[in-house]
């Protein structure tokens, strides 16, 4: 398999969805055909068909788009049903694809299918929408749990089409490297759910992910990195840390391209600037804006102040960047980023500032949007439309220029009211990095849990738009950064069933929203997943009470809210990693309502993480406690953090290969039930004990 299949138990979903149907916690009666994302129309009509071995599969000859579509529906009803048809001329009670004379029919996308008691047509006027009807068609054959070499179905017809133009998702391959096979099976899952943009992050501070043949040392020396903490990457033939990244060269991406066309997606390639640009600095020290830029590619996250400069030597690097880019990519935009772009370094710099006076430019917001303007340019003069984060909007937007709105939705309102396209891509709603359910063997990601109810409720129509305006929001897109996400299955796993929800928000007419409905239909997209061994959240919620005395991170809360991540730990080298989750800003977590009577001792569970996190003048906040012992102490303190200290336990120091270290004490005698303050003393930020789970051991 190409993800690998990832054997998690059920975990706390926590769907709102499943308490809004006709009874409030009554699972959802499953429909005789489950269709994600949910048809424009769909009638059913008096009579039903039977699809066995023997039924033909029919495409005109001399079309070849056709015949591609079918052979692509016999590989999916082969792959998840075990029903193999074969490809004939003609033949009766067959099932047939066909494109519609009228070209414009049923739009690009559109389609139509009729299940009759003769036979089974699905027509088009174009490829894309012959490809989507394929899709349909075999969602119908596997409406029903399990294997069966004979199918029948309903009679019925359905006239389709999408809401929005543009339904994407965002994999950041910068943070952590995806195989090409993944890409590829990526692209597979999100065809499968008529999702059609592929937003791929390939350019950013922790590393240069695409081969521009003219400037090699952008993947030569940008694409590496040294990995954050972890002896176990230390090379033991060189001494030297093994270097940590990937890229993907000019033939492997047209050949992703090529495969993801096939299956009517297409790939937006994002090139960062002016900001999120440290591999590129790194790599050609000369596009900084700084007289010492830095000498490696980082493996913090966060933001980092490195910009490009604004010389004209450095647009010409630009310029052949993105001419290199568009031979590669032949999608109508490219996606220059302009997020998070800190202009502390334009502002310092003399020679930036004799720029901005030279061009007549007041501040530096007006300089990113001069600068956006120039890349704009060149990029119409080359047929493509520039698309961004809401941040280019600062300044002043160039007059073609589209958005992808992630601060909320008011950049989306602001640039649609002024003209200008925009994608919905709303932290956190839209974020997939952030968890979806809560529990042990969740993954790492983003604190926060944002479920499928969450994504399902999320309204891609803002209110406060007039109808014409309201015409230049062209689409949803969710998007999975991997700061926290190291294991391409993980990334996966963020996608799925939350990208279903993201399917049917921008398929589907606004009229037909049922959230019952939704979840009545997952169970069998849920078998289809399997069926193809994507890994995946749960569906239904599986509460688990936290455990009396033994508890892990996540069955404990966080003393405080500012930056709450479930982080992987450092070592091992390969393979699975403890997640720990805590609130960076404060490593301190609560065990609540622990009853302490006849309780003696008691045991931690923990890992030393290396703070490899850009933020600024944040880090400051960050209150050390020093500590009495090298390796500073686990503390308990009674009923808040400010209580009675009733244990303190040494840390040992861990092994170049130990993931967890355990250390056990005497805790004062109490009665009763109390909440727990755990912490631990540090000297300095970096590194910093996680807790990974605690245990209240009864005295003998």
């Amino acid at each position: 398999m190409i993800f690998g299949r990832r054997q998690l138990r059920n975990v706390a979903a926590a769907l709102a969805l499943a308490t809004q149907g006709p009874a409030a916690g009554a699972a959802p009666q499953a429909p005789a055909i489950s269709l994600v994302p949910a048809p424009a129309h769909l009638s059913m009509l008096a009579g039903d068909f039977t699809v066995d071995t023997s039924t033909p599969l029919v495409a005109d000859r001399g079309d070849p788009g056709a015949g591609r579509v079918t052979a692509y529906f016999a590989a999916l009803l082969r792959r998840t049903s075990g029903l193999t048809l074969t490809r004939r001329v003609q033949g009766d009670h067959a099932i047939m694809f066909r494109r519609l004379r009228d070209p414009a029919a049923t739009g690009r996308e559109g389609y139509r299918i009729a299940v009759t008691a003769d036979g089974v047509t699905v027509s088009a006027s174009q490829t894309a929408g012959l490809f989507y009807g394929a899709v349909t068609l075999w969602q119908i054959l596997t409406s029903s749990k399990g294997a069966a070499p004979r199918v029948t179905v309903p009679a019925l017809r359905i006239d389709d089409g999408p809401r929005f133009g543009w339904r994407g998702l965002l994999l950041d391959s910068v943070r952590h490297f995806q195989s090409v096979a993944f890409i590829k099976s990526f692209v597979d899952a999100m065809a499968r759910e008529k999702l059609n943009v592929l937003q791929w992050h390939l350019t950013d501070d922790q590393g240069w992910r695409l081969e521009i043949k003219k400037y090699a040392r952008l993947t030569r020396v940008g694409a590496w990195r040294v990995p954050a903490g972890g002896q176990s990457d230390i090379d033991p033939a060189t001494h030297r840390p093994r270097l940590y990244g990937g890229f993907y060269t000019q033939v492997q991406v047209r050949d992703i391209v090529a495969y993801a066309a096939a299956r009517n997606v297409t790939i937006v390639p994002e090139i960062e600037m002016p900001g999120h640009a440290m591999a590129a600095i790194v790599a050609y020290p000369r596009l900084g804006s700084v007289t010492q830029p830095p000498s490696a590619v980082s493996s913090d996250w966060g933001v980092f102040p490195y910009l490009y400069n604004v010389d004209d030597r450095t647009f010409g690097f630009l310029e052949d960047v993105l001419t290199e880019t568009m031979a590669l990519f032949p999608s109508a935009y490219i996606h220059v980023g302009g997020d998070e772009a800190v202009k502390d370094q334009w502002k310092a710099s003399p020679r930036i500032q004799a720029r901005m006076r030279a061009l007549g430019i007041a501040d530096e917001d007006g300089l990113q949007s001069w600068f956006v303007r120039r890349i704009g340019k060149f990029l119409a003069a080359h047929g493509r439309r520039l698309i961004g984060w809401d941040e280019i909007l600062q300044g002043g937007i160039a007059p073609h220029a589209a958005i992808t709105s992630w601060r909320g939705i008011d950049g989306a309102v602001a640039a649609a009211k002024a003209g200008h396209d925009a994608v919905l891509s709303p932290a956190p709603v839209l974020y997939f990095d952030n968890r979806q359910a809560e529990g042990p063997d969740e993954p790492s990601g983003r604190g926060k849990i944002v479920t499928l109810g969450d994504v399902y409720g999320f309204d891609p129509a803002p209110a406060s738009l007039s109808d014409d305006a309201r015409k230049h929001i062209i689409g949803v897109q969710a998007n999975i950064w991997t700061e926290h996400i190291r294991e391409q299955a993980n990334a996966a796993y963020a996608a799925f069933p939350r990208a279903a929800a993201l399917a049917e928000l921008g398929w589907s007419p606004a009229a037909g929203h049922d959230p019952a409905g939704f979840m009545a239909r997952m169970p069998a997209e849920i078998a289809r997943y399997d069926a193809f061994g994507l890994p995946h959240g749960a569906l239904t919620p599986n509460p688990e009470a936290p455990a009396p005395r033994t508890r892990d991170s996540h069955a404990l809360k966080p003393c405080s809210d500012a930056i709450v991540l479930s982080v992987e730990g450092p070592v091992p080298a390969a393979g699975q990693r403890p997640v720990f989750l805590h609130d960076i800003m404060n490593p301190c977590w609560v065990f609540e309502r622990a009853d302490l009577t006849s309780i003696s001792r008691i045991t931690v569970s923990a890992g030393r993480l290396p703070f490899n996190f850009q933020i600024g003048a944040d880090a400051q906040k960050i209150a050390l406690r020093p500590p009495a012992t090298p390796n500073g102490e686990f503390e308990v303190r009674l009923d808040d953090c400010n209580g009675a200290r009733i244990a303190d336990i040494p840390m040992p120091a861990p092994g170049p290969d130990e993931a967890l270290v355990s250390a056990s004490g005497a805790i004062a005698a109490q009665s009763g039930v109390h909440d727990l303050c755990l912490l631990f003393t540090r000297p300095a930020l970096d590194p910093y004990w996680a807790l990974h789970s605690v245990r209240l051991v009864p005295g003998q």
